[in-house]
């Protein structure tokens, strides 16, 4: 099954707020975003197709963003949701690894896309776009599993990171900055432990 057609039957079967990864108040990504761009700028979520910090965004009186999601069925649910706020984000359905041009933007942030990512090819795929996308001196904003995480999610493997070897995967465009650990509370009461990490494009690469 592609990666395409696995996550359009996820957000087809499940309600949004019944998965593993959802937040009602994504708060840690929020609070980062707002530490490291003050002044706002373009912001691109990737993977929060179905995440409310679009919502959460978009409250704070930011106009310039964009989600990148793989399932239109998740972007659907949120377009639905934000209703005509919603047609102020560009939306952005396709996979992370085979895309070759999103446009650019100050500040790229993902969380619980990379560790999905379990092969170099896609892993480098994934680096080189961002890379691509965000403009030097921009940011990166990356939520994986920790080393303590989970190793499977949504039926998939995943990768677990600390925050030298997250920086090694993103070597030598970015430069790490700051991180910190998350524990995330599933819907079903579960502990999952989270990375939060944030880098900073380089100008000389």
């Amino acid at each position: 099954m592609s990666r395409e057609d696995h996550w359009n039957s996820v957000y087809s079967t499940k309600s949004v707020n019944e998965v593993s990864w959802f937040e009602n108040e994504p708060q840690p990504s929020l609070d980062m975003i707002l530490q490291t761009l003050p002044d706002g700028g373009a912001v691109i979520d990737i993977g929060g197709g179905a995440s409310r910090l679009v919502d959460r965004l978009l409250a704070t009186g930011m106009y310039e963003l964009a989600v990148l999601d793989v399932s239109q069925v998740a972007i659907n649910h949120t377009r639905a949701r934000l209703a005509a706020a919603g047609e102020q984000v560009r939306w952005i359905a396709c996979d992370v690894t085979k895309a070759t041009d999103i446009g650019e933007f100050d500040l790229w942030h993902d969380r619980a896309v990379f560790h999905f990512l379990t092969t170099d090819d896609d892993r480098r795929a994934y680096v080189n776009l961002a890379a691509k996308t965000i403009r030097q001196g921009g940011f990166l904003i990356m939520s994986t599993f920790a080393l303590d995480g989970p190793n499977k999610c949504s039926g998939l493997d995943t990768c677990q990171y600390s925050f030298a070897t997250l920086a090694a995967e993103l070597s030598p465009y970015f430069t790490a900055l700051r991180s910190s650990e998350h524990l995330h509370v599933t819907p079903a009461g579960k502990q999952q432990a989270f990375l939060y990490a944030v880098f900073q494009r380089n100008n000389h690469t």
